[in-house]
């Protein structure tokens, strides 16, 4: 249940929906300069994906590297559920996402005429929060496919390889 009363919770809810919607923009647009991993995460950061678990500097190449097998994303985040008791260091948040990938001319090429141009994904973040002197950052991100439509990327046969390690699942290589 949340536990959000008061002035102090409205505003770190949405200070904390603020930096979901700012991250999703900033993958869209790839707006990956230097400082860019310091605006929305903690130095710890680890995130869960379809591809894998990363840490820190790896989760953060991971998310650069993951929008970069397409050739624009659009991400859509809704729903958006806090909770962080008044004055708290640390959030807890979950929320829905829509997630539109096209694909790269390369990728189209491989997979011939016809080929659809869209990956499209509905899934469901979770993440953890921690308040920093510059404000609230994630600390931990998962994100799990709810549906999908059309076929993910194609991937380097190390991820592949991996992806079908973690999940059984043939992934698209």
């Amino acid at each position: 249940m949340n536990e959000m009363t008061g002035t102090t919770g409205l505003r770190d809810h949405f200070e904390i929906a603020t930096l979901i919607s700012g991250f999703f923009r900033t993958m869209d647009e790839r707006r990956y300069d230097g400082g860019w991993p310091g605006a929305y995460f903690t130095d710890d950061l680890r995130t869960t994906t379809p591809l894998g678990v990363a840490e820190g500097a790896d989760a953060v190449r991971h998310v650069e590297e993951a929008t970069a097998r397409f050739a624009a994303t659009l991400h859509i985040s809704s729903d958006v559920l806090v909770q962080a008791g008044p004055g708290a260091r640390t959030a807890h948040a979950s929320w829905n996402a829509h997630m539109t990938h096209v694909h790269l001319d390369s990728t189209l090429r491989a997979r011939g005429e016809g080929a659809n141009p869209l990956f499209t994904v509905g899934g469901i973040y979770e993440g953890d929060f921690r308040r920093t002197d510059s404000g609230w950052r994630i600390s931990r991100m998962s994100v799990r496919a709810v549906w999908t439509r059309g076929e993910p990327p194609v991937l380097p046969e190390e991820t592949a390889v991996r992806v079908t390690e973690l999940t059984g699942a043939q992934a698209s290589g």
